[in-house]
């Protein structure tokens, strides 16, 4: 088997270390020891770290499977559901976040590009949840008196929220919480 090329080894290893530790914490050097790659090799793809964080955010925003809350298929409420149990059940030892969030908190008061990526990221994720909303709405699933677009806001920042204390607490109990208020209060 082949093995991947230097640009996608440095990738994934950016992605997962600024999952890990952040955007700050994750040095050049750090990428490229986990990659298994020279740290010379890092520019010959990369002009900065922030130009990797930029592809980075790209690549963690399509493994969030978005296109799954389109899926007429399924009903929308269940795909709104499916997508943010997805999300949970990526995070079982409490300890990585959202990379959309954790780059919010430490990096998007620093940096233009990557505050307009992370912005992006938000409002795409917010229009597809708006967009499945707006389907149960006309499906008779989620009450009509709800406007999708400041609703699935809401839900993308309630998430985010729960992902923190998620961490802070260790436990599930935050998950707990915003499934119940999501799917047995806001949403029908």
């Amino acid at each position: 088997m082949a093995r991947r090329s230097m640009k996608e080894e440095i990738l994934g290893a950016g992605v997962d270390l600024f999952l890990e530790r952040g955007f700050n914490a994750a040095g050049v050097k750090d990428i490229t020891d986990r990659a298994g790659v020279p740290k010379g090799s890092f520019y010959n793809h990369f002009e900065s770290k922030e130009a990797l964080a930029a592809v980075a955010l790209e690549r963690y925003g399509d493994s969030r499977r978005l296109s799954d809350l389109a899926n007429q298929e399924i009903p929308p409420v269940e795909r709104i559901r499916r997508h943010f149990e997805f999300l949970r059940d990526e995070l079982p030892d409490f300890a990585r976040g959202c990379m959309f969030g954790n780059f919010s908190a430490e990096i998007v008061d620093h940096s233009e590009p990557l505050r307009l990526r992370v912005k992006g990221s938000f409002d795409q994720w917010s229009e597809m949840l708006a967009d499945a909303i707006a389907e149960g709405q006309e499906a008779g699933e989620i009450r009509a008196s709800l406007d999708p677009r400041p609703t699935a806001h809401y839900l993308t920042n309630a998430w985010e929220g729960t992902l923190l204390q998620a961490r802070a607490d260790k436990t599930g109990d935050a998950f707990a919480i915003f499934f119940t208020i999501t799917f047995d209060a806001l949403l029908t």
